[in-house]
């Protein structure tokens, strides 16, 4: 994190309601254990949502490179970490997402970077799974993309309705993905053909 006067009163500012937050639970916040608590918090959410502070767009569009390759690229198993907006617990799993270029192709880091920072917002499952599709479409410009985002969410398994082993699978695609036999072909390579 860029500590600058900015980031350091927002962090304060954060720790000071959390701070709040703490008493009105019931808490000491002056014994030993809970001291720095508020201000390891604030650290703590701002990495979480440190998202809102980078733009998708530029990161993806960084290292973009004329290629005649016309043919689907997949990034597969990207692991990321997000927070529920509704109940500020994490949720977390895997993106795969895949793209066929239309004369562009990016690094293929930037995909998992992309997918860090919608991760790295308050969000819900399909939003992400959207704001990463339209990314990549509105920044290539690829004849298609298709995301699939796999998740456990905290919200289900530790509150709630308290389903452990539940997963979530949320998908969404443009261009030549709206044919089945693509979108069949994306599923069977990041299933490992099986």
């Amino acid at each position: 994190m860029n500590w600058t006067p900015e980031t350091i009163k927002k962090k304060e500012e954060i720790a000071f309601h959390y701070s709040k937050i703490l008493e009105l639970l019931g808490e000491d916040i002056t014994r030993e254990g809970l001291l720095k608590t508020p201000e390891r918090v604030a650290k703590s959410l701002m990495f979480l949502t440190k998202g809102y502070e980078q733009n998708p767009a530029e990161i993806l569009s960084s290292a973009v490179f004329i290629e005649d390759y016309q043919q689907m690229v997949i990034v597969k198993d990207i692991d990321f970490f997000s927070m529920c907006e509704h109940h500020i617990l994490p949720f977390f799993g895997k993106a795969h997402v895949a793209y066929i270029p239309n004369k562009a192709v990016t690094g293929l880091s930037k995909i998992p970077r992309i997918v860090d920072v919608f991760a790295r917002r308050l969000q819900i499952q399909e939003r992400m799974t959207t704001q990463i599709k339209n990314c990549i479409q509105q920044t290539l410009k690829p004849l298609g993309v298709m995301v699939i985002i796999e998740a456990q969410h905290l919200c289900m398994q530790m509150r709630g309705v308290e389903k452990q082993n539940s997963i979530t699978t949320t998908s969404d695609f443009t261009g030549v993905f709206n044919q089945a036999k693509t979108r069949e072909e994306f599923i069977s390579l990041i299933r490992g053909g099986k």
